[in-house]
C-alpha cells in the first residue's frame, strides 16, 4: 500500500536518471544562443563596432581605436551640428578596399556585430554643417563661422587652424557637411567637391559614434561639445530641428 505522503513514480521512468554532463551541455547551448539572438538584436537595432584606421579624427579618436556606434541616430532622435558620424563611403571618397585575409572567428565576430566587419567601406568625422546652413571659412580672426556666427573648435588637432583653404557652402537639403578633427591630416568635405560638392547624404549615415570600447585606458563617451554650436542660429527658412531619416572602418 502506498500512504498518501509518499508520491508514486511516474510510470515508465522508474530507474532513470538524468545525464548530468548532457544538462551541463544544454544549458550552455542555451546560453549561447539566447547571447547570440541578443547581439545579432544589437547589432541590427541598437549599436555596431567600428575601427579607426586612421589619424582624421585625434585627438577625438585615436588610431586603433574601436568604437560602437548608435545605429538609433538618425531615426528615433535626430542628428545635430557637433555629432561624430560613421557613414558609408557611397560617393568613393576611399580608394578601392584591398582584399583582408579572415578566418572563421573573426568572420563569426564580425556577423553578430562584435567586431567590425573589414569588407564594408566606411569613414567617420564630425557634422559641422546641417542642411540649409552656411558654412564658411575663414573669418577674420581665421575661425570657421555658421550662418554668419563664428565658433570657437576644442576638437580640433592642437596646431591645425579650423582650415587651410577657403571656402563657402550652403548645405543642401538631405546632406551635411562634415570635417576631420585632426583638420590637416583629414581627407574630409573640402577634399571632394567633385563628389555632389564634398556633401555627404543623410541616408549614408549609419550612426553616431558614442562610445569608445577599446583600448580600456580610454573607455568612454564621445563628446558632440554642442556648447559650441550653441549660438548659432537656424539657417534662415529652416525648422528648428532637422530629423531625417538614415553608423566598418572609419577614416
Amino acid at each position: 500500500m502506498t500512504h498518501a505522503s509518499e508520491p508514486t513514480a511516474p510510470e515508465g521512468n522508474s530507474g532513470k536518471k538524468r545525464n548530468p554532463v548532457w544538462a551541463a551541455v544544454r544549458e550552455i547551448l542555451i546560453v549561447v544562443v539566447i547571447a547570440l539572438i541578443i547581439s545579432l538584436v544589437v547589432k541590427t537595432f541598437f549599436f555596431r563596432a567600428f575601427y579607426i584606421p586612421s589619424g582624421s579624427m585625434e585627438n577625438t579618436l585615436q588610431k586603433n581605436d574601436r568604437i560602437f556606434a548608435n545605429l538609433m541616430v538618425p531615426g528615433p532622435f535626430e542628428l545635430q551640428r557637433g555629432d561624430v558620424v560613421v557613414f558609408r563611403d557611397d560617393q568613393g571618397w576611399l580608394p578601392p578596399i584591398a582584399s583582408t585575409v579572415t578566418n572563421p572567428v573573426s568572420e563569426f565576430m564580425a556577423f553578430v556585430g562584435l567586431m567590425p566587419d573589414p569588407s564594408n567601406q566606411h569613414l567617420i568625422k564630425r557634422i559641422i554643417g546641417m542642411p540649409g546652413d552656411t558654412v564658411t571659412c575663414c573669418a577674420p580672426d581665421g575661425k570657421l563661422t555658421i550662418n554668419g556666427v563664428s565658433i570657437t573648435e576644442p576638437y580640433i588637432f592642437e596646431g591645425d587652424a579650423p582650415s587651410d583653404q577657403e571656402f563657402s557652402k550652403v548645405v543642401p537639403e538631405g546632406k551635411i557637411w562634415v570635417m576631420g578633427d585632426h583638420r590637416a591630416e583629414s581627407a574630409d568635405s573640402r577634399y571632394h567637391e567633385d563628389l555632389q560638392g564634398g556633401f555627404v547624404d543623410l541616408d549614408s549615415v549609419e550612426g553616431k559614434a558614442s562610445v569608445i570600447s577599446w583600448p580600456l585606458d580610454r573607455l568612454g563617451g564621445i563628446s558632440n561639445y554642442s556648447e559650441v554650436f550653441s549660438s548659432v542660429p537656424d539657417p534662415q527658412g529652416a525648422a528648428p530641428a532637422v530629423n531625417q531619416p538614415a553608423e566598418e572602418s572609419g577614416n
